[in-house]
Protein backbone atom coordinates (compact mmCIF):
# COMPACT_ATOMS: atom_id res chain seq x y z
CA UNK A 1 0.00 0.00 0.00
CA UNK A 2 2.93 2.46 1.09
CA UNK A 3 4.51 1.59 -2.26
CA UNK A 4 1.42 2.67 -3.90
CA UNK A 5 1.41 6.15 -2.46
CA UNK A 6 4.95 6.55 -2.82
CA UNK A 7 4.06 6.09 -7.00
CA UNK A 8 0.78 8.26 -6.89
CA UNK A 9 2.70 10.70 -4.89
CA UNK A 10 5.68 10.56 -7.67
CA UNK A 11 2.97 10.97 -10.52
CA UNK A 12 1.48 13.74 -9.00
CA UNK A 13 4.70 15.50 -9.44
CA UNK A 14 5.69 14.98 -11.87
CA UNK A 15 2.68 16.36 -13.66
CA UNK A 16 3.73 19.67 -11.65
CA UNK A 17 7.47 19.32 -12.83
CA UNK A 18 5.94 18.97 -16.47
CA UNK A 19 3.76 22.15 -16.06
CA UNK A 20 6.77 23.97 -14.95
CA UNK A 21 9.30 22.99 -17.67
CA UNK A 22 6.78 23.53 -20.74
CA UNK A 23 6.66 27.39 -18.75
CA UNK A 24 10.41 27.97 -17.56
CA UNK A 25 11.90 31.35 -15.79
CA UNK A 26 8.39 32.51 -15.27
CA UNK A 27 7.25 33.54 -12.34
CA UNK A 28 3.92 31.55 -11.79
CA UNK A 29 0.92 32.16 -9.46
CA UNK A 30 -0.14 29.45 -7.40
CA UNK A 31 -3.84 28.81 -8.64
CA UNK A 32 -2.43 28.52 -12.81
CA UNK A 33 0.11 25.46 -11.42
CA UNK A 34 -3.13 24.24 -9.26
CA UNK A 35 -5.56 24.47 -12.35
CA UNK A 36 -3.45 23.10 -14.97
CA UNK A 37 -2.50 20.08 -12.77
CA UNK A 38 -5.47 19.05 -11.44
CA UNK A 39 -7.52 19.10 -14.87
CA UNK A 40 -4.88 17.24 -16.55
CA UNK A 41 -4.35 14.69 -14.09
CA UNK A 42 -7.89 13.90 -13.95
CA UNK A 43 -7.67 13.86 -18.06
CA UNK A 44 -4.90 11.59 -18.01
CA UNK A 45 -4.95 9.26 -15.43
CA UNK A 46 -8.75 9.69 -14.63
CA UNK A 47 -8.27 10.64 -10.90
CA UNK A 48 -8.22 13.34 -8.19
CA UNK A 49 -5.04 14.61 -7.54
CA UNK A 50 -5.10 15.05 -4.25
CA UNK A 51 -2.95 18.52 -2.16
CA UNK A 52 -0.93 19.40 -5.05
CA UNK A 53 -0.38 22.38 -2.68
CA UNK A 54 2.33 20.03 -0.37
CA UNK A 55 3.69 18.64 -3.75
CA UNK A 56 4.55 21.83 -4.81
CA UNK A 57 5.84 23.09 -1.62
CA UNK A 58 8.11 20.05 -1.68
CA UNK A 59 9.65 20.40 -4.85
CA UNK A 60 10.41 23.93 -4.04
CA UNK A 61 12.42 22.42 -0.87
CA UNK A 62 14.20 19.78 -2.98
CA UNK A 63 15.63 22.87 -5.35
CA UNK A 64 13.91 21.54 -8.35
CA UNK A 65 11.24 24.96 -8.02
CA UNK A 66 12.35 28.06 -6.77
CA UNK A 67 9.79 29.83 -4.46
CA UNK A 68 9.63 33.85 -5.61
CA UNK A 69 7.20 34.77 -2.63
CA UNK A 70 4.14 33.46 -1.19
CA UNK A 71 2.52 31.09 -3.47
CA UNK A 72 4.45 32.36 -6.15
CA UNK A 73 7.47 29.63 -8.03
CA UNK A 74 9.45 29.63 -10.67
CA UNK A 75 11.60 26.92 -12.77
CA UNK A 76 14.98 27.72 -13.87
CA UNK A 77 16.24 24.75 -15.37
CA UNK A 78 19.99 26.42 -14.82
CA UNK A 79 19.52 25.72 -11.41
CA UNK A 80 17.54 23.14 -11.10
CA UNK A 81 20.26 20.82 -12.68
CA UNK A 82 22.47 22.02 -9.99
CA UNK A 83 20.69 20.97 -7.07
CA UNK A 84 22.94 18.04 -5.84
CA UNK A 85 25.49 21.36 -5.79
CA UNK A 86 23.34 23.44 -3.44
CA UNK A 87 24.03 21.53 -0.38
CA UNK A 88 27.79 22.44 1.59
CA UNK A 89 30.43 20.18 0.48
CA UNK A 90 32.77 18.69 4.13
CA UNK A 91 35.15 21.61 3.50
CA UNK A 92 32.69 24.44 2.42
CA UNK A 93 31.43 23.72 6.30
CA UNK A 94 34.35 23.62 8.01
CA UNK A 95 35.49 27.03 6.37
CA UNK A 96 32.80 28.49 7.35
CA UNK A 97 32.48 27.59 10.87
CA UNK A 98 36.19 28.63 11.31
CA UNK A 99 35.69 32.06 9.54
CA UNK A 100 32.87 32.51 11.86
CA UNK A 101 34.82 31.29 14.82
CA UNK A 102 32.68 28.11 15.66
CA UNK A 103 29.82 30.84 16.89
CA UNK A 104 26.32 31.88 15.96
CA UNK A 105 26.67 35.05 14.15
CA UNK A 106 23.36 36.51 15.80
CA UNK A 107 24.16 35.68 19.18
CA UNK A 108 27.99 34.93 19.22
CA UNK A 109 27.27 31.31 21.24
CA UNK A 110 29.21 28.32 20.71
CA UNK A 111 29.88 24.90 21.26
CA UNK A 112 31.99 25.60 24.46
CA UNK A 113 28.59 27.13 25.37
CA UNK A 114 26.98 24.21 24.97
CA UNK A 115 24.79 24.65 21.68
CA UNK A 116 24.89 22.64 18.35
CA UNK A 117 25.66 24.95 15.70
CA UNK A 118 24.17 24.51 12.32
CA UNK A 119 25.82 26.13 8.40
CA UNK A 120 23.09 28.04 7.16
CA UNK A 121 22.29 29.27 3.56
CA UNK A 122 21.77 32.93 4.23
CA UNK A 123 19.60 33.11 0.79
CA UNK A 124 17.31 29.62 1.77
CA UNK A 125 18.01 26.75 -1.44
CA UNK A 126 14.14 27.39 -2.05
CA UNK A 127 14.96 30.41 -2.93
CA UNK A 128 17.72 30.14 -5.49
CA UNK A 129 20.58 29.94 -2.78
CA UNK A 130 23.57 28.31 -3.67
CA UNK A 131 26.04 26.44 -1.83
CA UNK A 132 28.68 29.20 -1.84
CA UNK A 133 31.40 30.20 1.06
CA UNK A 134 29.74 33.71 0.93
CA UNK A 135 25.92 32.08 1.19
CA UNK A 136 27.06 30.46 4.28
CA UNK A 137 26.60 31.57 8.00
CA UNK A 138 27.23 29.72 11.32
CA UNK A 139 23.79 29.90 13.33
CA UNK A 140 23.17 27.77 16.87
CA UNK A 141 19.84 25.63 16.76
CA UNK A 142 18.04 28.21 17.79
CA UNK A 143 18.87 30.63 15.60
CA UNK A 144 18.66 28.62 12.74
CA UNK A 145 14.93 27.73 13.54
CA UNK A 146 13.88 31.35 13.84
CA UNK A 147 15.52 32.01 10.72
CA UNK A 148 13.80 29.31 8.53
CA UNK A 149 10.56 30.55 10.16
CA UNK A 150 11.12 33.98 9.65
CA UNK A 151 14.00 34.83 7.14
CA UNK A 152 16.85 36.42 7.41
CA UNK A 153 15.70 40.09 6.80
CA UNK A 154 13.10 39.66 9.28
CA UNK A 155 14.85 38.27 12.25
CA UNK A 156 17.18 41.05 11.64
CA UNK A 157 14.57 43.62 11.99
CA UNK A 158 12.98 41.81 15.17
CA UNK A 159 16.32 41.72 16.67
CA UNK A 160 17.02 45.27 16.63
CA UNK A 161 13.76 46.29 17.52
CA UNK A 162 14.02 44.61 20.97
CA UNK A 163 17.38 45.80 21.52
CA UNK A 164 15.97 49.29 20.65
CA UNK A 165 13.08 48.71 23.33
CA UNK A 166 15.81 47.21 25.98
CA UNK A 167 18.12 50.22 25.14
CA UNK A 168 14.84 52.37 25.73
CA UNK A 169 14.24 50.94 28.59
CA UNK A 170 17.48 51.51 30.50
CA UNK A 171 18.08 54.83 28.84
CA UNK A 172 21.00 54.20 26.72
CA UNK A 173 20.76 57.05 24.06
CA UNK A 174 24.17 55.48 22.20
CA UNK A 175 22.45 52.11 21.45
CA UNK A 176 18.93 53.72 20.89
CA UNK A 177 20.47 56.03 18.09
CA UNK A 178 22.61 52.94 16.52
CA UNK A 179 19.40 50.54 16.35
CA UNK A 180 17.70 53.64 15.66
CA UNK A 181 19.98 54.23 12.14
CA UNK A 182 19.65 50.41 11.30
CA UNK A 183 15.75 50.31 11.53
CA UNK A 184 15.52 53.64 9.58
CA UNK A 185 17.64 51.77 6.78
CA UNK A 186 14.93 48.93 6.67
CA UNK A 187 12.47 51.26 5.99
CA UNK A 188 14.34 53.38 3.54
CA UNK A 189 14.75 50.47 1.37
CA UNK A 190 11.24 48.93 2.26
CA UNK A 191 12.61 45.98 3.71
CA UNK A 192 10.11 44.21 5.82
CA UNK A 193 7.42 46.72 6.20
CA UNK A 194 4.38 44.67 7.54
CA UNK A 195 7.27 44.99 10.89
CA UNK A 196 6.73 47.74 12.78
CA UNK A 197 8.45 49.19 15.19
CA UNK A 198 7.73 52.60 17.28
CA UNK A 199 10.20 55.19 17.88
Amino acid sequence: MKNNKNKSDQIQKNFIIEFFKKNPNRNIKHPEVVDWVVATYKKRIGKVFRDPDRAIRQLAQKGLLIKISKGIYKYDPRKAHKRDLEDFTAAQKEFILKRDEYKCVICGRGKKDGVELHVDHIKPKDLGGEATIENGQTLCSQHNFIKKNLKQTETGKKMFIRLYELAKSEENKGLMKFCADILETYENYNINGHIVWKK
